[in-house]
This record gives C-alpha cells, sequence and structure tokens, in this order.
C-alpha cells in the first residue's frame, strides 16, 4: 500500500495560515515601497536585509555554511530561479498593477510546475492536470480582460508577474535534479547571499541605489517587513511546515496567499478588483484545487478500510 501524505495538524494550519500572510505581506511592503524606490534597488534590499538575518542564524544553529561544489551548484541555480528573476520581475510588474493582481498571477506557479515537470519527463500529465492547465489559462486570460495581445501597461504587468511564476516553476525542477538534502536553513541562507552579491552590482552598476538614502519612512518599514518577515521569517516557516507536514501539503499556501494578498491590499493600499479579475481570480483558484486533486478525493466515494 503506498503511504499515505503526512496528516496536516491543527497548529500546522495555523503555520500554513500564518505563512500565507506574510508571503501576501510581500505584495502589499513591494506596493508601498516601489512609490519610492524602483525594483533593483527594493529586491537589493530585500535579498540583503534577509541574508544578514539569517547568517547570524545559521552560524549559531548549524555553523558554516556548504562548502562542497554539488551543494553550491544546487543553491546558485536557485538563487537565480527563485529569488533574483521572480523577485525582479515581481516587483516591477507591481510598478503597473495593482498588489493583490500581482498575488493571484503569482498563484499560477503550480500551472508552470505541472507543464514543465511534465514537458521534462519528470512526472505524467494526466487529464485531471491538463483541465486544470487549461482552465489556469483561461483564468488568466480573464484576467486581463480586453484583447490578447496589447502593449498596455496591465498586459506587460501580468506578462512580467507570469515570467515570475514560470522562474519558480524552473526552480521546482532545479530542486528535484539538484537537491541532495542540504539542510533547508543552509539552502535558503546560501541563496540569499548570492543573490546579494548579484543584486548590489546589478543596483549599483545599472541603477541608484542612493534612493534609499531619499526614501520615506513607510518604504523602509516595507522594505524590513519585506525582508525580514516576508523572506526571512517566511522560509522559517515553510521549512518547519515542510518538515512537519511534507513538501505537498505546504503548496496548499499557493492559494492561500491571494486571500491574504487582496484583503491588504484592499485595506492599506485602498486598490480595488475589477469584475472580471475577481472572475479570474476564482477560476485561477479552481484550476489549483483541480490540479492539486485532494478535494475531488474528499469529494469522491469514501472505500472503508475492511
Amino acid at each position: 500500500m503506498t503511504p499515505a501524505s503526512p496528516h496536516i495538524q491543527l497548529r500546522d494550519w495555523g503555520l500554513l495560515v500564518l505563512l500565507s500572510v506574510l508571503w501576501g505581506g510581500s505584495f502589499l511592503f513591494v506596493g508601498i515601497a516601489v512609490k519610492d524606490l524602483s525594483p533593483l534597488v527594493i529586491v537589493m534590499a530585500r535579498v540583503a536585509i534577509a541574508a544578514a538575518a539569517l547568517l547570524p542564524l545559521h552560524l549559531i544553529l548549524i555553523g558554516p555554511l556548504p562548502r562542497d561544489r554539488e551543494t553550491w551548484q544546487s543553491i546558485i541555480g536557485l538563487s537565480l530561479l527563485n529569488n533574483l528573476i521572480p523577485f525582479t520581475l515581481l516587483v516591477t510588474g507591481q510598478t503597473v498593477i495593482a498588489s493583490g493582481l500581482a498575488s493571484v498571477i503569482n498563484a499560477t506557479t503550480p500551472l508552470f510546475g505541472v507543464v514543465i515537470l511534465a514537458a521534462t519527463g519528470r512526472e505524467t500529465l494526466v487529464l485531471r492536470k491538463t483541465a486544470g492547465i487549461l482552465m489556469g489559462v483561461a483564468g488568466v486570460a480573464i484576467l486581463k480582460g480586453g484583447v490578447w495581445p496589447d502593449a498596455g501597461s496591465q498586459t506587460i504587468g501580468i506578462l512580467f508577474c507570469l515570467g515570475a511564476a514560470m522562474s519558480y516553476g524552473l526552480g521546482s525542477l532545479w530542486t528535484k535534479l539538484t537537491y541532495k538534502g542540504t539542510a533547508p536553513l543552509s539552502m535558503a541562507t546560501g541563496q540569499l547571499l548570492c543573490s546579494s552579491l548579484v543584486m548590489v552590482v546589478l543596483a549599483f552598476g545599472f541603477d541608484d541605489p542612493g534612493q534609499l538614502l531619499r526614501a520615506s519612512l513607510a518604504s523602509w518599514l516595507a522594505l524590513l517587513g519585506l525582508a525580514l518577515l516576508a523572506t526571512s521569517l517566511a522560509y522559517l516557516i515553510f521549512f518547519r511546515v515542510v518538515a512537519r507536514a511534507g513538501p505537498a501539503n505546504v503548496l496548499l499556501v499557493t492559494m492561500m496567499i491571494p486571500v491574504s494578498a487582496i484583503a491588504m491590499g484592499a485595506a492599506v493600499l485602498h486598490e480595488k478588483l475589477e469584475p472580471s479579475e475577481i472572475v479570474g481570480t476564482f477560476v485561477i483558484l479552481l484550476a489549483l484545487l483541480l490540479i492539486d486533486g485532494r478535494v475531488l478525493r474528499l469529494l469522491g466515494p469514501r472505500k472503508d478500510a475492511a
């Protein structure tokens, strides 16, 4: 008999809700920071502050960082696919679209993950997942409204956020190919350190980090929240839930993030979703539920144990 996935305890559900609020809050924090700061500077500050917070914790709890080449190859790839590309694309997208809408588009990450894993032969693309992918594509089209393609700012913002979701999907593949059981805290700390080095070069070479000196208090508080809460603390909670409930169960948080992001965007930034965006959001969430399959199994006929 195939082993069942770890059961999600009540405490783990609490951690999942907290994680969804932290990651949903990242869209709010970016929405505040982009009023004063450019995308490259925001991402540089995010990863640098988060790395500065996690490195001492790593040294205390684990000790020195790994030194073998295979581990660092995995870390560098994840730094690119899970930090540098998606963080930059999401922040850039949020310069032209609302934080709640960006969070909904980011929730399409599992759709890209399924397609990428199927295309590379790592997973079988069953009918249920195929239907979920098609429904997700329809949801994005509904979100956009109007005619595709066009060069409007909303279209550009959506495409940036879709690029970020695809990068996260590629990151899932890279993890399956290269992850060798290194301590999760080491992976997170290493990713953020690599990202910090690259973003410092990019920000100083192609932007003006002096913006940080002129930024408002609100932008600085948003940066600290983005780095310490939505990155450092969120990583720790994420890995805790993975250890307790398994990687399959922790993916449920993907479907919860838009709820908190939309609520915070409406409450703090006074953002409003258009009717087409509300419908598109529900279609995408239904697509994610279909791909996950858990709800269908719960609603299906129960087989009593002999």
